[in-house]
């Protein structure tokens, strides 16, 4: 798994905040339902990234304990999240979704923006989802890009929207190694009108959907269903046909 740099922490935490903020209502729905929810238990954002996520269970009152690899973007994380730190509802620790102990309780574990297809491989996976299973006391909910929306990956792309930050995306999805590439670049404009070049490359497994529902089910939870993100009630039949799902595990 991929601890991102300095640079680039920076220019996520600028330009990729939307993504959080399209899923956070229908999270937030579907915990609200639940009865974790309904107690105000705590929430777990693994790979929380710089923390747009956490703020948004943080601004309905949910206690967030955060965790990602990068220390970079945990820095950028306790800023945005300032505030709900020195009130004591929000905590952000530097740990990695492979191997992790907490011992807090969670009523609900979220991770977005396909965080764990990072990760390296089945077995790496299969160590997420245990260390999770340990400190859930209701939900994980997280989502994936599927082979279908890798091969999406194949192509070149130039973002100039924003005048601050110019940026050029050149993925590839290999097939045969059920990997995906993406090689993030480009330049982000500094206070005193000079540019800072920064550079990632971002890595995606593509994980078989039957594999991971079997894996969950191996740890122990409970029930598991596949999902579209307008309906994380609702189960699918065929995630495969899917871009992007959100996959649902339940240990109540």
């Amino acid at each position: 798994m991929q601890a991102y740099g300095k640079s680039f922490a920076k220019v996520y935490n600028l330009m990729w905040t939307g993504f959080a903020r399209q899923v956070a209502p229908f999270l937030l729905d579907f915990y609200a339902a639940t009865q974790p929810g309904q107690e105000n238990k705590p929430v777990l954002d693994l790979c929380c990234g710089t923390a747009h996520l956490a703020v948004c269970f943080l601004e309905k009152g949910y206690r967030v304990v955060g965790l990602d690899l990068s220390e970079h973007m945990l820095h950028h994380a306790r800023e945005n999240a300032r505030q709900y730190i020195e009130a004591g509802k929000a905590t952000f620790i530097q740990g990695d979704a492979r191997n992790f102990k907490m011992d807090e309780r969670f009523g609900l574990v979220v991770s977005m923006y396909d965080s764990l297809n990072h990760l390296e491989d089945e077995a790496a996976l299969l160590n997420c989802f245990q260390c999770v299973y340990e400190v859930s006391e209701g939900y994980f909910i997280f989502d994936l890009n599927t082979r279908l929306g890798l091969r999406r990956w194949n192509n070149i792309l130039v973002d100039d929207s924003d005048e601050e930050v110019l940026i050029l995306n050149r993925g590839v999805f290999d097939e045969q190694s059920e990997r995906a590439w993406l090689k993030i670049s480009g330049f982000l404009r500094l206070p005193n009108g000079l540019y800072e070049r920064f550079e990632e490359t971002v890595f995606n497994t593509a994980f078989k959907m039957e594999k991971v529902k079997q894996a969950l089910l191996e740890v122990g939870w409970k029930t598991v269903y596949f999902a579209r993100l307008q309906d994380l009630k609702a189960p699918i039949e065929e995630p495969e046909l899917e871009g992007r799902v959100f996959v649902v595990a339940s240990k109540v």
